[in-house]
């Protein structure tokens, strides 16, 4: 079972190269009781592309997600202020 809840939401913008992108992160429990890792990404504004994993184990799902989290904060995407 999950101990907090992870999700995320970030972006990239350069109005230069015409670039709005977007990059979503969650971790879910399953109704078999396994972790679910959904992910979604595409141009802001656009219901994008989506891919899910799924783990047995908490610590393997909060790895992938801070695996992904670093190698999209190293491309440039930020948090957006609400």
């Amino acid at each position: 079972m999950l101990v907090q809840p992870y999700q995320l939401y970030i972006e990239r913008t350069d109005p230069a190269r015409n670039m709005a992108r977007y990059y979503a992160l969650a971790i879910e429990p399953t109704l078999f009781g396994t972790l679910c890792l959904s992910r979604r990404w595409g141009r802001i504004g656009s219901s994008g592309q989506s891919i899910e994993h799924h783990f047995d184990e908490e610590r393997e799902a909060v790895a992938m997600f801070l695996d992904l989290l670093r190698t999209k904060r190293a491309r440039g995407y930020k948090t957006v202020p609400q």
